[in-house]
């Protein structure tokens, strides 16, 4: 979790806030099954407005709450995944969004979040795939799994600056998977969402082996303009805003 969420926290909440947060985190440390009883109540008790990069107050006073709970591995996998079964989104935005503290807090914590990161990732709630593209997500989802991660993203109109490990594991297969996804908008006379640039620059080739440029020759005056204005947008991107190419797998040619 950024430092600055806690600090900011506890700037936001009231004393009688407060008071509640901290007797219901004394309550949790005692007593795991209290959980269950308080972080639905968070919303109402410290207040749901925003907070800092993303979080909610409601998110920052459920993740300390979540990180008293004195379980580790397995229990506590179990635990977390009973709560955002029967949370509401705002509960479930809280637990995918806690994923990565709980793996720092307990290092048996390990992968066991990633299906629910993976049921974020079916759902079409842009808010619930967005928090669960965070810091875990990129340390666990396998390289396919993220790859179609930052495509549905895109697909949903996510900004992929808020997506979590872009630079590090954009790799060729992923810009060639963002460079047919610009040709088919291309092809349908849409405009495509300029941060998939920087992705593709940065592997030379990928976007003309996607058959994007030959747009411009299209007997289609909508796809022709289209072509037109995403090889500007690509043009115009700056390579020192790249990701850099992931590195190849060792033993690889």
């Amino acid at each position: 979790m950024d430092p600055r969420i806690p600090i900011a926290l506890d700037e936001r909440l009231t004393a009688d806030a407060a008071a509640w947060l901290a007797d219901a985190v004394a309550r949790v440390g005692e007593d795991p099954a209290a959980v269950r009883g308080v972080f639905p109540a968070v919303g109402r008790r410290c207040g749901r407005g925003p907070l800092i990069a993303g979080w909610t107050v409601a998110d920052a006073a459920r993740a300390r709450l979540l990180a008293a709970l004195p379980l580790s591995g397995a229990a506590l996998a179990e635990e977390i995944a009973a709560l955002h079964r029967y949370g509401d989104s705002a509960e479930q935005r809280a637990v995918l969004r806690s994923l990565a503290l709980l793996e720092d807090t307990d290092a048996s914590f390990a992968d066991r979040g990633l299906p629910l990161v993976r049921a974020a990732l079916r759902s079409n709630d842009t808010d619930l795939i967005e928090s669960a593209l965070g810091p875990y997500a990129a340390r666990h989802l396998d390289a396919e799994g993220y790859r179609q991660a930052v495509l549905k993203s895109v697909f949903c109109g996510i900004p992929l600056a808020r997506i979590a490990g872009l630079t590090e594991r954009a790799d060729r297969e992923l810009a060639r998977m963002l460079a047919d996804f610009a040709h088919e908008r291309v092809a349908a006379g849409r405009d495509v969402p300029a941060d998939v640039w920087p992705v593709v620059r940065a592997h030379p080739g990928t976007l003309e082996a996607s058959g994007l440029p030959a747009e411009t020759g299209s007997p289609s005056p909508d796809r022709r303009e289209a072509a037109v204005r995403a090889l500007a947008a690509f043009s115009a991107t700056a390579t020192a805003t790249a990701p850099a190419p992931a590195p190849a797998p060792a033993g690889a040619a």
